[in-house]
């Protein structure tokens, strides 16, 4: 049994397939019944500088992207509340102390 499917914008997608591409989509079937190819024509990711890290911390890193300084800390949960209230103070203290070296590194 033969069954025709219907290609969404089949010449934009027979020029993919020419050029040795693969093609993802979905196979529906329309209000009519009909099965139905819709290609999904995706972008290439974008390729974005690698954020510079400013300073490794004990439990995390501060790093500096195009806009904006990223810091990250990672406690372990079984350490207590206090303990980590304290962790976190302690870190956050030593990377605003990293970013002032650094800014004023970069002043001179």
């Amino acid at each position: 049994m033969k069954k025709y499917i219907f290609v969404l914008d089949a010449i934009r997608l027979l020029a993919m397939l020419m050029d040795g591409k693969r093609v993802e989509g979905v196979l529906y079937m329309d209000e009519y019944g009909k099965p139905t190819f819709k290609p999904y024509f995706r972008k290439a990711p974008k390729n974005r500088p690698k954020n510079e890290l400013v300073h490794q911390l004990e439990n995390g890193w501060v790093k500096e992207s195009s806009e904006k300084y990223k810091l990250y800390i990672g406690v372990y949960k079984k350490l207590g509340l206090a303990r980590i209230l304290s962790i976190i103070d302690r870190e956050t203290k030593e990377a605003k102390s990293a970013l002032f070296d650094k800014e004023l590194i970069e002043s001179i």
